[in-house]
């Protein structure tokens, strides 16, 4: 296995491979020394000067793309057309047409194409889920929730994700409103159908390139955002429920909080990323909070409890599931849950939508309206029968 990308989240993969019971064969960046330092920093024995050099080593069987999301594409192709299984960080793609390719050559090829939608893996949302399957909840009156982070409050803060060229025409929402989108479809078995969103940039301005100036002096030159800072979505599904999300980088004190509350005619549940360990049951005559325990609930509850209850998992526990589930895939095995190409299609239709109803301050339909068959005309019917 090899690693694409050489960041924060490039050295999650890489432990989550080690985690599964993988080889960590090496490691590429940007530049072959930047490529060496993170196969030092990681004990990754390859030394790959280049992203080429991984597609011809025929030792390669799978390759983890964590590089800026404007590389996914060209990466995750050519890594499917040397036959290689790809773990892909989402999104799968920038555009909905993209990711639709990628997942068809994928299928084409019988080759695993997988994407991080790794809060999936909190052995108590399976917990919801499993409760949800069983009835338990009735049907869903509201689905609402919100995705807050504050690492791009100040000012003074840069990524690569802000600029469109590397991170896309959507930044808050293609991130993280992405995330809660799948995870409360999935939990939910529901599907958006409809939307109206708003985007709002509250930083116009930040530092150009990565920032370092600003970092050290204070001063730089500053560059015009062309990305959201937040968003509000309001969602309807396929049954006409109502479901809402507040999507922000620019909150206070907020690190990684993805919430939901799920309510139905019977129960209603309640998830907080950044207390993963306890669910929020509600019911009619009171309520309760339910802790993860290997012990006790669904099956997949306990698959997922890597320890015992009160030794608390989090973040990295989910993404070691994911791609020991993403291997179990490859090894031909159908594991619950596992996140696919199919779902980074999914997630890219409903990014272009929020995109499209922002600039048109419409409600726009997620999926694309069927094509209406075309009648065929004379010519063509002799055709079809030379």
């Amino acid at each position: 296995m090899v690693v694409s990308g050489a960041g924060m989240i490039g050295a999650v993969h890489a432990a989550a491979i080690r985690a599964a019971g993988g080889e960590l064969a090496g490691v590429v960046a940007s530049t072959p020394e930047r490529s060496a330092r993170a196969a030092d920093e990681w004990g990754a024995p390859g030394r790959y000067p280049d992203f080429a050099a991984v597609l011809a080593d025929d030792s390669v069987s799978v390759v983890h793309v964590c590089t800026p999301n404007a590389l996914h594409v060209g990466q995750a192709e050519a890594a499917l057309r040397a036959g290689k299984h790809v773990i892909c960080e989402k999104p799968l793609a920038t555009t909905a047409a993209d990711a639709e390719r990628l997942t068809g050559l994928a299928r084409e090829a019988g080759l695993v194409l997988a994407v991080p939608f790794v809060y999936r893996y909190h052995p108590l949302v399976r917990e919801i889920r499993e409760r949800r399957l069983r009835g338990e909840f009735g049907a869903w009156q509201l689905l609402h929730g919100s995705y807050l982070q504050d690492w791009m409050l100040s000012e003074n803060a840069m990524s690569w994700r802000v600029d469109p060229a590397d991170g896309g025409p959507s930044r808050a929402f293609a991130d993280i409103g992405s995330h809660w989108c799948d995870l409360v479809e999935w939990v939910t078995g529901v599907r958006f159908t409809t939307l109206t969103a708003r985007l709002g940039t509250t930083v116009a301005t930040r530092p150009a390139g990565t920032g370092a100036s600003f970092a050290t002096t204070g001063e730089g030159p500053r560059v015009r955002v062309r990305t959201e800072d937040v968003a509000t979505v309001l969602l309807r599904t396929d049954g006409g429920v109502l479901g809402t999300l507040a999507v922000s980088q620019v909150s206070a004190g907020r690190k990684n909080r993805l919430w939901f509350e799920l309510d139905g005619s019977a129960a209603s549940a309640v998830f907080d990323q950044e207390s993963p360990e306890t669910v929020w049951l509600g019911a009619p005559d009171g309520a309760r909070v339910l802790v993860r325990d290997p012990n006790h609930g669904s099956a997949e509850q306990r698959r997922l409890s890597r320890l015992p209850a009160g030794h608390a998992q989090g973040y990295a526990d989910c993404f070691n599931s994911f791609v020991a589930d993403a291997y179990a895939a490859i090894r031909g095995e159908a594991p619950e849950g596992l996140p696919t190409g199919e779902d980074g299609v999914r997630s890219a239709r409903i990014v272009e939508a929020v995109l499209t109803s922002s600039a048109s301050l419409t409600w726009v339909d997620v999926d694309p309206a069927p094509t209406a068959p075309v009648a065929p005309t004379a010519l063509t019917a002799l055709e079809s029968t030379a």
